[in-house]
């Protein structure tokens, strides 16, 4: 598969330092290009940036078509990857895959690389020798994304705990103008049927505490199906966000947040793995707590100033 060529570079729509958190994409598109910020802060970002005014109206954004890719992290989901990749090409014909491969011995390379060479070449193979973990697989799938030009950066699980027919309305957020689409639990219209009560309000208190102390108004941030416009994404300097696992979705939302950008939650659903071996452990939810404790101690209280853009 040829990757496409390096279309110019979109100009992603500038909010507030303050990310929306309206519940949907479709929200922003119905209010003419205002959203509406959560009441505790009281205020209306208006999307100027996207929208047209004439005689004092304010038109609606018109929506960008952009070249996306889907990276998959995987490491031994022989039993899943072949589902999964049929189901992103039907949700979302458009886009291109990058599979990257941790050396999972049960085959899921060989099978996801097979797989694309049946099905029209839109998969592509990142192997890496050894398990190195969720944040790094997408700081080299994000570097390979926007090293070939495409605009729309997604992030998703190869298990099957996000379903792909969401694909379209995650991807259609950023071409709408949002910087940052977040599949989320936490919105109306979101579910999670198949957790205990127990479990779901621990991470509803997790996301509560890191949008409490960083002042970083999304209700699901450690939510890991997302999407991203390549113009925001190139400005955050990879090399410098080390953390993993729900650490690392929480430092990549801050990132966006803290440089502007617009972030836009759309209602999922997210269901249990049913094949394989989950790989999230009590180790990478401490390190979450103690990572977004840090950062607000740096930003809030040492004043630190934030990073500059990646070059």
């Amino acid at each position: 598969m040829n990757p496409p060529a390096v279309p110019p570079m979109r100009i992603a729509t500038k909010a507030s330092t303050r990310a929306p958190t309206d519940g949907s994409a479709d929200a922003a598109a119905d209010t003419g290009g205002v959203v509406g910020v959560g009441e505790d802060i009281g205020v209306i970002v208006r999307v100027a940036a996207r929208c047209l005014r004439t005689g004092g109206a304010l038109l609606a954004p018109t929506v960008e078509s952009v070249k996306p890719l889907v990276i998959l992290p995987t490491y031994n989901e022989a039993e899943n990857i072949l589902e999964v990749l049929q189901r992103i090409q039907q949700a979302l014909p458009q886009a291109d895959v990058l599979v990257v491969d941790d050396g999972s011995p049960d085959g899921t390379a060989d099978l996801a690389e097979g797989w694309g060479a049946d099905n029209g070449g839109h998969v592509n193979l990142l192997r890496r020798g050894a398990k190195a973990g969720l944040g790094s697989a997408y700081r080299a799938g994000f570097a390979y994304g926007l090293a070939n030009g495409y605009e729309a950066l997604i992030e998703m699980d190869s298990d099957l705990q996000h379903d792909p027919a969401a694909l379209p309305s995650l991807l259609n957020a950023v071409e709408s103008g949002a910087d940052l689409a977040i599949g989320s639990r936490y919105v109306p219209g979101g579910h999670i049927p198949d957790w205990p009560r127990y479990r779901e309000w621990l991470s509803r208190g997790g996301n509560r505490y890191a949008a409490v102390v960083l002042r970083l108004q999304v209700r699901d941030a450690t939510a890991g199906f997302r999407c991203f416009a390549a113009p925001m994404l190139s400005r955050i300097p990879l090399d410098l966000v080390t953390a993993d696992g729900y650490g690392f979705q929480i430092e990549m939302a801050y990132n966006v947040a803290r440089r502007g950008g617009r972030i836009v939650e759309v209602p999922i659903t997210f269901n249990d793995r049913e094949r394989g071996t989950s790989k999230m452990s009590s180790r990478i939810v401490v390190e979450a707590l103690v990572l977004v404790t840090w950062w607000a101690i740096r930003d809030r209280i040492l004043r630190r100033p934030i990073a500059p853009d990646a070059s």
